[in-house]
């Protein structure tokens, strides 16, 4: 095998070194017309294997920077790079999204309008979903093929090529692309987004007493809502103030309705009002319940500080003494006035007695 057929086993620019490089060899060529490959990063040294007959030879080459590329060059690159990613950027802002809810009738719009002038017998149009699966398809003014999850919900305008779903469902959900042929040419070729939601019930807040005395009451709050979709957010507010639930969601599929429940536990000491908000792809739904403290019961007064107390005692105590001196000495002072009073009253009484006794033996001894 001579050189000349040997393939040129050539490596990135950067498996020489960073930046640019240009391969130089200090021998001929082992490949006519083309310059030899760079085998080594960084080393500098690269090997080249000639295969002559059954006899092996190296030769040596070797990898030098080349010089980089002029200003203006580096100049037009970056502006390249700007314009597609400005193009790039333009593309992603041009995708059409659609929003419905379940059980409306939405259209979705078509990148081809066909002229007055022609019918659409010259055209192939195909409305597919997720790139995969044919939604509706015409050809020479003809349907050729329709999803049979569509059956009946689907129609298409012969004009514009808009495609309307009637009584639209989540699973209608996804990326639907409008691909329109002209004479075997593509025309048309772009996609929107179709994004279905369905509204959640009202949510429904109710709460259970755990605990409960003179200071406070506790209670498990409960705020639930069903039947809707995209996963939604739930959020509340305490008294105005934003607090966070406990939030659960269940689904059977992510483009199943969900079912959503939050739970607090909070202590209520006074009469609060709770609210419960659930959030979906840019609307809303709230309630609120106010929360009533339950046990009115009258908290004891707080007892009278320690100096407070050791005054009374000795108030009390003293007073008790008083009484018991008064009630010692007293009665003595004023029972020795009444004895004397006494004495004299029965001398008197004494007195008077003796005195009709005499009179009564005198006239006695008279009669006889």
């Amino acid at each position: 095998m001579r050189p000349s057929s040997l393939p040129a086993p050539r490596l990135p620019p950067a498996a020489c070194q960073r930046g640019f490089w240009q391969p130089v060899t200090a021998a001929r060529p082992p490949w006519p017309g083309t310059e030899p490959p760079c085998l080594l990063p960084a080393s500098g040294v690269a090997s080249v294997l000639l295969d002559q007959g059954n006899d092996r030879s190296y030769r040596k080459m070797m990898c030098l920077p080349a010089s980089p590329p002029p200003l203006a060059s580096r100049t037009w690159l970056g502006l390249g790079l700007f314009v597609l990613l400005c193009l790039g950027m333009g593309q992603a802002l041009e995708k059409k999204i659609v929003r419905s809810k379940v059980g409306e009738k939405v259209s979705l719009p078509c990148c081809h309008e066909i002229p007055s002038s022609e019918s659409l017998h010259k055209y192939r149009v195909y409305w597919q979903k997720n790139i995969t699966d044919v939604v509706l398809a015409y050809s020479e003014g003809n349907m050729i093929s329709k999803h049979e999850r569509y059956r009946n919900r689907i129609e298409m305008d012969p004009w514009n090529l808009t495609l309307w779903i009637s009584l639209v469902e989540i699973l209608d959900n996804g990326s639907y692309q409008c691909v329109v042929q002209h004479n075997s040419v593509v025309v048309c070729d772009e996609s929107v987004i179709l994004f279905v939601t369905a509204d959640f019930s009202k949510p429904n807040i109710t709460a259970e007493v755990s605990a409960d005395s003179c200071e406070l009451t506790e209670m498990v709050l409960t705020c639930s809502s069903h039947g809707g979709f995209p996963k939604p957010k739930i959020s509340g507010a305490l008294n105005n103030v934003s607090m966070e639930w406990n939030a659960s969601w269940v689904s059977e599929s992510s483009l199943s309705p969900y079912n959503v429940t939050g739970k607090l536990l909070l202590n209520v000491t006074k009469d609060v009002n709770i609210t419960c908000s659930i959030e979906y792809s840019g609307f809303a739904k709230s309630t609120s319940l106010l929360l009533k403290k339950t046990n009115d019961c009258v908290v004891p007064p707080a007892p009278p500080p320690y100096n407070v107390i050791t005054a009374s005692i000795i108030i009390v105590i003293t007073f008790l003494l008083a009484i018991t001196l008064a009630a010692r000495y007293l009665p003595r002072h004023v029972c020795s006035h009444c004895c004397k009073h006494q004495d004299l009253v029965d001398e008197g009484v004494k007195e008077y007695t003796k005195a009709p006794t005499s009179s009564k033996g005198t006239a006695e001894t008279s009669s006889v």
